[in-house]
């Protein structure tokens, strides 16, 4: 996605080395999003709801990288391919965010047990805006590519509805997921200082897991700052690209699937089947090298999203 439209003035050398860094980052998401999409698909305990948005969201990664690492812009079909299927695939991406960040708000600060039944509305909200902002991103476009690029914007209508139909939507998502994480931390942390002074221990909460939460929405910034920056300077500055600001810009967009699958997907649930698979099938000569058992099964549930102990509080 973002090496899409940063082949202007630069060398056939700096080409090289970005497409290098493209193949090798959107590799590693791809295979982090396929981790977590694979155990989704073993592990029927993992098969909730909340936990199934995590599924969607690692789908989309997926794709996203999938296509970041096919396109080949000697076919005019496989180059239009990845230019469209990048965009849509990692709109849906960041939009699936939201979703989660909505139903984390909906169950602890609104007390509400029904976003199962708005599973249809995520599913129209996130494909349905995905597959806009992909079609209205086509208009005033010049299809071209550039190097080993497909779809690059060479004018400035090209890069204005880009900047509209991606990055104006993205901030608003991390501005969306900041708030409502804020709210649902303050929330948490105030309920636990209550349970502390009851000396109610049910009722008190996994603060590492409520802190991680607070990083959540810096995985978006992280992966899409320097995009956001080269693109804001491509508009000021068409003819003059920055080899290190595009660089940092194709690598971190390049690794948002494997910061989402680490964040997102690798919770206490996902670890906890997993290590029960292989305590199971493991050979028990080796098993003085897995983790002790007993104590990753009594170990306290984090407060992630397959299992909330808000839950208890309805």
């Amino acid at each position: 996605m973002a090496a899409a439209a940063v082949a202007g003035s630069l060398t056939a050398h700096d080409r090289r080395i970005l497409t290098a860094l493209n193949t090798g980052a959107s590799s590693l998401s791809f295979v982090g999003s396929g981790f977590i999409v694979l155990c989704y698909c073993l592990f029927k305990e993992l098969r909730k709801f909340s936990f199934k948005l995590v599924f969607f969201l690692a789908l989309s990664d997926m794709l996203c990288s999938f296509f970041s690492i096919v396109g080949d812009p000697s076919k005019g079909f496989f180059c239009s391919a990845q230019g469209y299927s990048t965009h849509f695939f990692c709109v849906a991406s960041f939009l699936w965010t939201t979703t989660i960040a909505f139903t984390l708000h909906r169950t602890v600060v609104q007390h509400k047990t029904d976003v199962e039944d708005l599973e249809a509305m995520f599913h129209l909200y996130v494909w349905g805006t995905s597959l806009v902002v992909t079609v209205v991103r086509s208009f005033g476009n010049d299809h071209r590519h550039l190097g080993v690029w497909c779809w690059t914007q060479t004018g400035r209508t090209g890069k204005a509805v880009h900047f509209i139909t991606f990055y104006a939507p993205l901030w608003g998502a991390i501005l969306y997921n900041g708030f409502t994480y804020f709210q649902v931390i303050r929330m948490l942390n105030n309920a636990t200082r209550v349970a502390v002074g009851m000396s109610d221990r049910a009722y008190q909460f996994d603060m590492k897991a409520l802190n991680r939460w607070g990083y959540y929405p810096l995985i978006l910034i992280g992966s899409w700052a320097f995009g956001t920056i080269n693109r804001i300077h491509d508009f000021i500055e068409p003819g003059h690209k920055i080899f290190w600001l595009t660089f940092l810009d194709v690598g971190t967009a390049a690794l948002m699937g494997l910061f989402n699958s680490i964040a997102y997907g690798l919770n206490s649930s996902v670890r906890r089947a997993i290590h029960e698979r292989l305590d199971l099938f493991w050979p028990d000569k080796f098993r003085k090298w897995l983790p002790n058992s007993s104590k990753v099964r009594n170990q306290q549930q984090e407060s992630e999203l397959v299992s909330l102990k808000v839950e208890d509080q309805q």
